[in-house]
């Protein structure tokens, strides 16, 4: 436990530095960008896949409950409600964790074991500048492009299972999307995915960065970092909701006495 702890306060210092460095010398756009770019085109056909069937999955599940209710015209809304609110940000933080935090801390694993990240100091350039900092800034940006990718291509999923499974046309699927997706629900959905993309980004460029031992300390790394930050998605899944819930009733209590 007082290991885990260390390792948390490592992290957070190691993100604190990154960010004062970004403060002070700034990063590189061009750099930002082809990150951005990479992180996307890496997880783009993954997301989508996976978001075309959850949606179909959250089609199918809510059929079957609101079907003995005769509401079957509100599948829609419901089905995107929930993936909005909670399965469509965890399922992209499980993807880019996957696919994208692995990488990146092979990545910079390799590149700390074979000395670049001391050439890039040695040449009078910050690493933190160069090429920390531009993946944090690309994996979190990237996420939400990715949400919005996931979250069409589960609609898409949806529509093409209730109207299979419970014979609903597409326009009677999308009508009452706006609805019962709240303004509420997107920004709980956007909460969750800045701060799993946070997440992800600190613990993937801080392992990789920190890896010793040559090509099986790298090996060691990527393991840690899908350990890490698994553990640490489902726990901050937990609090945000927590959080979420706490804010709404808050807002709504205050609204009820105005």
């Amino acid at each position: 436990m007082i290991m885990a702890l260390q390792e948390v306060g490592r992290c957070l210092r190691f993100v604190a530095e990154a960010l004062d460095v970004g403060r002070r010398k700034g990063v590189s756009g061009r750099e930002v960008m082809t990150q951005i770019w990479k992180v996307t085109a890496q997880s783009l056909g993954t997301t989508a896949l996976a978001g075309f069937f959850v949606g179909a999955i959250m089609a199918v599940q809510f059929a079957l409950q609101v079907k003995a209710y005769g509401a079957l015209g509100y599948l829609g809304g419901l089905a995107t409600s929930g993936t909005v609110r909670q399965v469509g940000p965890l399922l992209i933080a499980f993807m880019l964790s996957g696919k994208v935090g692995a990488f990146t801390s092979a990545e910079l694993g390799t590149m700390r074991v074979t000395e670049q990240i001391d050439a890039i100091r040695c040449l009078g350039s910050n690493p933190f500048r160069e090429i920390i900092l531009p993946r944090m800034i690309a994996i979190f940006v990237a996420s939400f492009a990715l949400l919005a990718a996931g979250l069409l291509a589960s609609i898409g999923g949806g529509i093409l299972l209730a109207s299979l499974f419970a014979g609903i046309n597409p326009d009677e699927y999308v009508r009452h999307i706006p609805t019962l997706v709240a303004p509420a629900s997107v920004a709980i959905g956007l909460f969750k995915c800045a701060v799993f993309a946070l997440i992800l980004a600190s613990i993937c460029t801080f392992k990789g960065y920190t890896t010793t031992g040559g090509a099986k300390g790298v090996g060691r790394s990527v393991v840690q970092t899908a350990v890490a930050t698994m553990v640490s998605i489902v726990i901050a899944d937990w609090l945000t909701s927590v959080i979420a819930e706490a804010v709404i009733e808050v807002a709504m209590a205050a609204r009820g006495e105005g």
